[in-house]
């Protein structure tokens, strides 16, 4: 319980109406928690706007309302606060509300289109091995020390943020990591959080559904950077050309990490694998459990971050080979029969790309890559057609199959893939709508030395359709079809 005054104190209302010493037992932005004693803040969120939800709040026993707009109406007995943004409000007052958890932590949030929740995860793991408690927030999962729940979204919004942050806090965690969505940026999820360091992967087409074009993705991005404080790191990808731009005008130190240059963390693959890599880390060898160009890039940057962070250079080294892959990110199963099969999370053309060309650099002309994908409903249709045809290009044989539909027809995203398809690869392109389906028949046309990629799901357990959530596990699929092959 905390007073309505100190909730406030860094935050400056354009005016407050009430009593400004009223007690407050919680803070919601949903109206469907009200109840007497909380403080409700109304959010002009981009589907609804949380406004018209405060007489029903009122009606619930909330005495207390941050707002943009005040109601034509005020009502006895409530106090009303406000203020130029909501959204801004309601981060500052999160904050204090969960008595600044973040900076009780060394925070680092990773950054980009791809390798988030490797980079995050293995950071996460990386502190563990050092002996340290840590947490992590990412796509997959959110962890406290030890205790796993599964993620409802990428960077959880205000409310949940500092929630689970001091929740580590209260678990003794001296660490933390976590996944900054594009989307996080925009919508101040971050804003008033105090980092120790950001990282920045790549960055490649995705999210134009929201963003609507590459300009705005990219400044999306920026801002996490622009709001590092001093003292913090900030360590992105020399090689890629986003990554100093990201470094512009941010007030944070700066590090680069490179496969190609000398920078302050340089690396080189020495020997690709399916089942792992030897990758130089600033001129030390190493055996790491990982394969492909991508995954040298996020071991590079938790390597970095390591240092940075104040790990002993030679035990980050040591602890680099014990660290495994995280769930559904290049994951390698074996049929009895003699072929591979990968899980992998690839959603966007480029990360198609990055895993399709590691497997075509280890696998070489020895073997057939077969390519299991499809596009996510509701999401940007630009890249359908761009995925099916990275996907023929790069593989011997394609078969296209339904991802998480959503509320689109699932027969209509493959015909709008379809389309990118080259003349000379749609004879060894296959279009099976179910998935599980799509999966067994790339299997049956798998021969020893093959290799089958299943490609945008990984780690997800369930799919899509028409707002429901049915179960289905690639990884569950495939050992089901090696179950069967042994029978």
């Amino acid at each position: 319980m905390k007073k309505l005054s100190q909730l406030l104190t860094s935050i400056k209302p354009l005016q407050v109406i009430g009593d400004y010493d009223i007690e407050i037992t919680d803070v919601i932005n949903d109206s469907r928690k009200a109840a007497p004693g909380a403080l409700f803040i109304a959010v002009n969120g981009v589907l609804v706007d949380a406004h018209k939800f405060i007489p029903d709040v009122i009606a619930a026993g909330v005495r207390a309302i941050v707002c943009e707009t005040l109601p034509e109406t005020l009502s006895d007995g409530v106090t009303y606060v406000q203020v130029e943004k909501s959204i801004t409000a309601l981060s500052y007052i999160a904050d204090e509300w969960f008595d600044h958890p973040s900076k009780h932590l060394r925070l680092v949030g990773v950054t980009g289109t791809n390798g988030k929740t490797t980079t995050a995860t293995l950071l996460y793991e990386m502190s563990r091995l050092m002996g340290h408690k840590a947490g992590l927030l990412s796509t997959v999962e959110n962890i406290i020390d030890t205790v796993r729940t599964p993620a409802k979204q990428t960077t959880p919004d205000h409310l949940e943020l500092n929630h689970l942050l001091h929740e580590m806090v209260q678990a003794g965690c001296e660490y933390a990591f976590m996944e900054v969505s594009s989307h996080a940026c925009v919508q101040g999820r971050i804003e008033g959080i105090n980092f120790a360091g950001g990282i920045f992967t790549n960055l490649t087409r995705d999210h134009m559904d929201f963003h609507k074009t590459v300009d705005n993705y990219i400044a999306a991005k920026k801002m996490f950077f622009d709001a590092l404080p001093k003292g913090a790191f900030a360590l992105v990808n020399a090689d890629d050309k986003v990554g100093d731009v990201m470094l512009q005008n941010t007030c944070a130190d700066k590090y680069h990490y490179s496969l190609r240059t000398l920078t302050d963390f340089k690396g080189r693959i020495v020997e690709p694998r399916l089942d792992g890599t030897t990758l130089e880390l600033n001129g030390h060898q190493v055996e790491v459990l990982f394969t492909g160009r991508f995954n040298a890039y996020n071991l590079l940057s938790v390597y970095g971050a390591s240092i940075l962070l104040g790990f002993d250079p030679q035990q980050v080294l040591v602890k680099m080979s014990m660290l495994e892959p995280v769930a559904g990110r290049f994951q390698t199963l074996r049929s009895s029969r003699g072929y591979t099969a990968i899980v992998d999370y690839a959603h966007t053309p480029d990360a198609l790309v990055n895993v399709l060309d590691t497997i075509r650099e280890v696998v070489g002309t020895s073997g057939h890559i077969i390519t299991v994908c499809g596009c996510g409903g509701n999401r940007d249709t630009g890249k359908r057609p761009i995925m099916a045809r990275e996907a023929a290009v790069r593989s011997d044989r394609v078969v296209l199959t339904s991802d998480n539909p959503r509320n689109e027809d699932p027969d209509e995203i493959l015909r709008q893939m379809e389309v990118g398809l080259p003349d000379e690869s749609r004879p060894t392109t296959l279009i099976i709508t179910d998935r599980r389906q799509a999966i067994r028949t790339a299997c049956q046309l798998a021969q020893p030395g093959d290799v089958v990629l299943v490609a945008g799901k990984g780690h997800e357990d369930y799919q899509e359709i028409k707002g429901v959530k049915h179960h289905f596990d690639d990884r569950e699929q495939l050992l089901e079809v090696f179950a069967a092959e042994t029978n």
